[in-house]
């Protein structure tokens, strides 16, 4: 089975017939003439016969591309994480599943740490990126995106004790603040919340524990993820504050799909299918599984 990978070597592919027809033409000019095809002519004509079978052949595998390697966190519940057996759960996941269905498509997963999620992606660690990773136009510099999946504000959870009843840099001030590492939460709290203290953990759920233990006043996340945090038992302590400014310099226009860049063909795959799947019924049917409004 062949994946994206092909789509490169094909381009190259092409690229090294162009070439060789131009050294053939060259052949041409200098008086080999139109059927000489003997010595170094012929052996032009042998290479552009073998490239361009090639091409075909790799072209028409890569445009029927049955299979694709999905790269997620598996640790931002309830989009995706790891159940106690170790295997990838979530609405990411179930949507993906969705997708790749409608794509006629085998679907397979990489866990892969959100700091090196990116980079595992443009190291061909995978073919594209479904962890709720919200479109910017500072992500928009290294990937492409697809339209977006799913699109919640950012909120900010504290303990039930609290005095904050807002969510302002103002009612902040003086405060430490946690959030995951290499996020736009994390960029947002730091570039507004300049009079707070901004502590980073690779995950949600090691911010989540150090509030839990009294060494946060607050966390900022995405609202749903909070939201199903504080149903939980270690939840329990802490409450909503609020919902913090939706800045779509930060939070850009919802989740969607990252590929590498130029991989149109993936991409546009994608949009139809999340278009399919909002139509016949199947998006709802995931949403309600996890949450009782839409997220979308």
């Amino acid at each position: 089975m062949q994946d994206l990978s092909t789509l490169t070597a094909t381009s190259r592919l092409h690229s090294i017939v162009d070439r060789l027809h131009i050294e053939l033409q060259r052949s041409l000019n200098l008086g080999w003439g139109r059927f000489n095809i003997q010595g170094v002519h012929m052996r032009f004509a042998i290479k552009l016969a073998a490239v361009a079978v090639a091409v075909s052949a790799m072209a028409g595998s890569a445009f029927s591309m049955d299979k694709v390697r999905i790269g997620t966190e598996g640790a931002y519940p309830p989009f995706n994480f790891k159940d106690a057996s170790g295997e990838l759960k979530g609405f990411d996941i179930d949507i993906a599943n969705a997708l790749c269905e409608e794509m006629k498509v085998e679907c397979t997963f990489v866990a892969q740490d959100w700091d090196g999620i990116i980079p595992a992606l443009l190291a061909n660690k995978y073919d594209a990126i479904i962890a709720s990773m919200s479109i910017t136009e500072e992500r928009k510099k290294t990937v492409d995106f697809s339209d977006k999946y799913y699109s919640t504000p950012p909120a900010l959870i504290a303990p039930k004790d609290t005095d904050l009843i807002e969510t302002t840099p103002a009612a902040l001030e003086g405060k430490t603040i946690g959030t995951q590492s290499s996020t736009t939460h994390a960029t947002f709290l730091e570039d507004k919340y300049t009079g707070s203290t901004i502590k980073l953990y690779p995950t949600q759920d090691e911010a989540n524990a150090d509030l839990a233990a009294g060494r946060l006043d607050a966390v900022a996340a995405d609202s749903v993820v909070l939201g199903e945090y504080l149903k939980t038992e270690a939840g329990s302590g802490a409450k909503m504050v609020g919902m913090m400014e939706n800045d779509p310099k930060y939070f850009g226009d919802g989740a969607g799909i990252a590929v590498r860049k130029g991989e149109d063909e993936l991409r546009e795959k994608f949009n139809a299918a999340i278009a399919a799947i909002l139509a016949n019924g199947k998006y709802k049917e995931i949403n309600d599984k996890y949450f009782d409004f839409s997220v979308y």
